[in-house]
């Protein structure tokens, strides 16, 4: 502080003994005086404005630190080694210090939002928000993979692929959880609330993919329900059949001896083929429903890193005999090598060979039949396809394939798909099919 007093007076000092100069200079020299007041008036003026900048450099700093502040400009640096004293040079540092502070509260502001950042586009959940124009401000990757787009900035540009999603957007007030089914795989619980921040309303909508909940509910209602009709239909069924056979042992051992006429005889023999019957069709329903039992008890998956291409390789090696009796054709499509999922190999080969045989079955008869195996990766997910260009199957029927005891065959049993869409959940993934009557049929497994 002396240091900037001293200044102070040393600047006062010489404006004065310039002014007293130029009087001075106006009273007593005679000739050439205007030349000596004209060097004296620059330098009064010189030392007046040095003067003006030293009493307000304080106050042009404090501007300059309010500037960065209100700027949000903390890159600005004060000298802290300055020459006009330990007030001034500490009142540099005080300056740094608030200002360096702010740098750490904006680098922590960023890195936090960064990392909500991430969180937000790294959940599967589907999440955007908008404003009361329409203006999206947030959309994450999961909700633009569940309505099928790359980008959403305004929400107009939904209109023409999900109209009915946006009218449930936009409703005036908040709503609960709305089933909204986009395609035959996608069904989401849509939420949707409102939030004002800074006098603005925000919607905030949360998207999340339900289908594959509802299958296991779906799968594990099934479950019981053959449970029960197993253990009732077992329990009726074989002291019927015990009972039927105690019966043609006492048809044979003794009213067979008995039979003196011919009616009588005829009527045995009719009575020996009822009883026949009712067995053979007895046992039929406890093979039938014995069948069911392997629906229901599915071990755990083993996963183990498997080779897409060598699992199908296999495959298509295993159903190259019923393919080439039938003269139905088997591509299977150039594979990457380095293309891998994590699956019980053994399972997933009873799926595959499931769906070919099922295909190759839909061929009989077809002109050109052609099963196209290929397999793709896309968003962190490994699919298999199966393609034929058969007669397809037709929509009452789609809806029911996987059903179980439903089949359209003439001796199916109306497991095979049920086991092999169970087998997929098990693992974490889906099976699901597109078709079209005359068109054929894809039936995809989606891992991850």
């Amino acid at each position: 502080m002396k240091r900037f007093a001293t200044g102070l007076v040393l600047r006062i000092t010489g404006v004065a003994l310039t002014g007293g100069g130029l009087v001075y200079a106006l009273l007593t020299l005679p000739a050439g005086r205007w030349v000596w007041m004209s060097v004296g008036v620059v330098g009064l003026v010189w030392q007046t404005a040095g003067l003006y900048g030293y009493v307000t450099g304080v106050n042009r700093k404090l501007t300059r630190f309010l500037e960065s502040v209100q700027y949000a400009d903390f890159a600005v640096a004060f000298k802290a080694d300055s020459t006009l004293g330990p007030s001034f040079r500490d009142l540099n540092e005080q300056f740094n210090a608030v200002l360096d502070a702010f740098r750490q509260a904006r680098a922590e502001k960023e890195t936090n939002l960064q990392y909500l950042n991430t969180i937000v586009q790294h959940v599967s959940v589907g999440l955007l928000s908008f404003d009361t124009g329409g203006n999206v401000e947030l959309v994450n990757q999961a909700a633009l993979r569940l309505l099928g787009i790359y980008r959403l900035r305004q929400l107009s540009e939904l209109q023409a692929t999900h109209p009915e999603l946006v009218t449930l957007f936009q409703a005036t007030t908040p709503t609960g959880p709305t089933v909204y089914q986009t395609d035959e795989q996608v069904e989401l619980s849509v939420r949707c609330t409102q939030v004002r921040l800074r006098g603005r309303l925000v919607t905030l909508v949360s998207l999340q993919n339900i289908h594959p909940e509802l299958q296991r509910k779906e799968l594990e209602a099934w479950q019981n329900l053959t449970n029960v009709l197993r253990h009732e239909i077992m329990n009726s069924v074989t002291p019927i059949v015990s009972l039927v056979g105690t019966m043609q042992q006492i048809v044979d051992t003794e009213l067979v001896g008995m039979a003196q006429t011919t009616d009588v005889s005829e009527s045995i023999s009719d009575l020996r083929m009822a009883l026949s019957t009712i067995e053979n069709r007895g046992r039929g329903i406890m093979r039938f429903v014995d069948a069911y039992r392997h629906f229901t008890t599915i071990p755990p998956p083993k996963l183990a890193e498997v080779a897409v291409a060598t699992l199908l390789q296999t495959v298509v090696k295993l159903v190259q005999p019923d393919s080439q009796q039938r003269d139905v054709t088997i591509e299977l499509m150039p594979l990457p090598a380095q293309l891998r999922i994590a699956a019980d190999a053994n399972q997933i080969e009873m799926v595959l060979l499931n769906l070919i045989r099922n295909a190759i079955e839909s061929l009989i008869d077809w002109p050109g039949p052609v099963i196209r195996i290929d397999a793709y990766s896309a968003d962190n997910r490994v699919g298999i396809r199966i393609t034929d260009n058969g007669p397809g199957i037709e929509p009452e029927a789609l809806e029911k394939i996987f059903i179980p005891f439903f089949t359209t065959k003439k001796t199916g049993s109306g497991i095979g798909l049920s086991l092999s869409r169970q087998i997929m959940q098990l693992h974490g993934g889906q099976l699901t099919v597109v078709s079209s009557p005359g068109q054929g049929s894809t039936f995809t497994l989606v891992f991850g």
